[in-house]
């Protein structure tokens, strides 16, 4: 299938909440930090939500809110929630067993790929919303002192 902007989409998203704590913010609030459109938000949230990654209320307060601390929350958590499938696509078709590339190349693309897959997973489980928020924060800092 391969990776596509809806992990990115929720990691925005998420980290969104997380700036803004127990602030609700609707779908459209959202949609515009992303320049993005509200309904593609409300889809990702919901995945989110399906994770107990995020909460929604309705009504004339309502939006959507962490339900878990942002220290608590991981890259992975979020592409865990939104993606389906392994990020490095297999072959489509089965490759000719008259080759003698064909006949083993898709076993040793699963070995690599499969090995690919788990390091990503590995490396995005180490790295928090908070953490991100934190960067977010010093850059933001860092912007703000270089205008003055």
């Amino acid at each position: 299938m391969g990776l596509s902007s809806r992990s990115a989409v929720a990691i925005h998203a998420l980290t969104l909440l997380a700036r803004w704590g127990e602030k609700s913010l609707t779908s459209a609030e959202i949609a515009d930090s992303l320049a993005s459109n509200p309904v593609l938000v409300r889809r990702i949230l919901g995945s989110l939500r399906d994770a107990g990654l995020v909460w929604s209320t309705e009504g004339r307060h309502g939006g959507w809110t962490l339900a878990r601390a942002p220290r608590e929350i991981t890259l992975h958590d979020a592409y865990a929630a939104v993606e389906a499938g392994p990020v490095l696509s297999r072959h489509a078709h089965p490759a000719s067993e008259a080759c003698e590339v064909g006949r083993h190349m898709q076993a040793l693309l699963d070995t690599e790929f499969q090995d690919a897959e788990r390091a990503m997973e590995e490396r995005l489980g180490r790295t928090t919303i908070a953490h991100l928020l934190h960067q977010v924060l010093e850059r933001e800092r860092e912007l703000a002192s270089r205008e003055r």
